[in-house]
């Protein structure tokens, strides 16, 4: 068991994917896709949100590795908002900081598509 799931890329294309669908769902706080990526991305989410926690300067460099600067908002981008909104609100949780909903299957392909969003 190789302890994550390749969802049929190559390394770089899931590595860029991941960082891609992490970033929106800190931009938005709940986004829509299929129900593999978002168990997978659930493992992502949750350790920047961890790093968001600690809120060093080696946690956020080492969140902004993963997180792709977008803006989220007219004042902050996707960074800030993990370090400065997201991050806070989790400060007395020890985990599980994020939910998957399932969906049902998609129309076109029938694949399983769910909701995934940060736990209030």
């Amino acid at each position: 068991m190789t302890g994550y799931t390749k969802l049929n890329r190559r390394s770089d294309q899931r590595k860029a994917m991941l960082r891609d669908l992490v970033t929106q769902l800190i931009v938005h706080e709940r986004i829509e896709t299929t129900y593999t990526k978002a168990k997978e991305l659930k493992r992502l989410a949750d350790k920047m949100v961890t790093l968001g926690k600690k809120n060093t300067l080696a946690s956020r460099r080492q969140a902004a590795q993963t997180v792709r600067f977008i803006s989220a908002n007219d004042t902050q981008n996707a960074l800030q908002k993990l370090f400065d909104d997201i991050a806070p609100r989790f400060q007395d949780r020890a985990g599980g900081y994020t939910r998957v909903y399932k969906l049902g299957p998609r129309r076109g392909d029938a694949t399983e598509m769910a909701i995934i969003e940060f736990v209030e």
